[in-house]
């Protein structure tokens, strides 16, 4: 039954959702019905053989003050009528006197109440209050509240639980509305002006690559443009007969072929040596490849890795002439070598 007493009072606290401005500070009378849940066996000056205090129904009165927004304090009587049971039955009539104060959590319209009451049926006993309620203003000076309480008997160890529900008058002064001033216009946001710093005519929010050269012709996102661009170098070194030795006349060749492999490192080179059919094809065979060694001695000095140079020697197998002429047999004793890659090439701007 207590669970159910709180659970009432709960809801009707909930029930109202919009109200009027709490109060600031005056006087407030009001009337309240009220239901007290008592549980006193053998009550002393009751009948022989005990009799059982139960529950009780009526009415009472209260007057209060409020001080502040948090604070105010009651003083309050009410009639009570309890149900008896034990050794008598029936009812028997009772009165409660009691004060309060009450704290308005935020000045708003929950509160939370303790206070002292002393109640007369047979006997005067003390308790100790301690509880919870809500207020509902309809206007400036009517309310209704709802509230229920715990009581700890002092001289004796009851526990009980009670509620009301009353309505009041305030005599005192409203708490003013707090004035809504009207939200302020949003002010628009500066638009900020998207910058080109490498001026390359990508602005820079969509330029993925900062920096770009100003020669450079870019895509749509600032990035410089290549195209694949197919390089060759050729080298071909002559012999005297029956001769290795690289000529001075043809160093300049030589290093044009250094350059190239120096600024393409993935690129290799082969050597091919050849031999005019002038003697036995054996001899051709190993000076065709002493040739082409020679030639290579020369890139290594020049500062390329041997890994990237092989060497073969062909003999009289690959004449470029068939005559057998002096001119014929000059054309034939070379080393030559072809290297051909296929390189990114920036484009220039127009």
């Amino acid at each position: 039954m207590k669970l159910k007493l709180i659970s009432l009072a709960i809801a009707i606290a909930a029930a109202s959702t919009a109200h009027a401005g709490e109060q600031k500070e005056g006087i407030h009378l009001g009337v309240f019905g009220d239901y007290y849940d008592a549980s006193w066996e053998n009550t002393r000056g009751a009948a022989v053989g005990g009799v059982d205090v139960d529950n009780s129904s009526g009415w009472g009165a209260e007057l209060g003050y409020r001080f502040n927004d948090y604070w105010s304090a009651r003083l309050e009587y009410a009639d009570m009528d309890f149900d008896l049971s034990g050794a008598g039955s029936g009812s028997q009539d009772g009165e409660r006197y009691g004060i309060d104060g009450l704290y308005h959590f935020d000045g708003g319209p929950f509160y939370g109440l303790f206070g002292f009451k002393s109640i007369e049926a047979f006997e005067s006993n003390t308790f100790a209050n301690i509880g919870a309620g809500y207020r509902h203003h309809f206007n400036d000076h009517l309310f209704v509240n709802a509230e229920t309480s715990i009581y700890q008997g002092l001289e004796r160890s009851y526990i009980d639980v009670g509620a009301k529900l009353g309505i009041n008058y305030f005599f005192g002064t409203a708490k003013p509305a707090a004035k809504v001033e009207p939200a302020p216009a949003p002010t628009p946001a500066p638009i900020a002006q998207a910058k080109d710093s490498d001026k390359d005519g990508v602005l820079d929010p969509r330029d993925k690559c900062a920096d770009t050269p100003i020669a450079d012709a870019v895509d749509a996102y600032g990035c410089t443009k290549y195209v694949e661009k197919d390089a060759t170098v050729k080298l071909l070194v002559r012999f005297p007969h029956n001769n290795s030795a690289v000529s001075s006349d043809y160093l300049s060749d030589i290093e044009d072929v250094v350059t190239f492999l120096q600024q393409h490192s993935d690129a290799s080179v082969v050597l091919e040596g050849h031999a005019s059919m002038v003697g036995e094809a054996k001899y051709n065979q190993w000076l065709s490849k002493k040739r082409a060694d020679k030639v290579a001695k020369e890139l290594i000095q020049k500062g390329i890795d041997t890994q990237r140079i092989s060497t073969v020697g062909y003999g009289e197998e690959r004449l470029l002439n068939t005559a057998n002429t002096l001119a014929a047999h000059a054309e034939n004793r070379r080393v030559e070598a072809t290297i051909a890659v296929t390189e990114r090439v920036k484009v220039k701007r127009n």
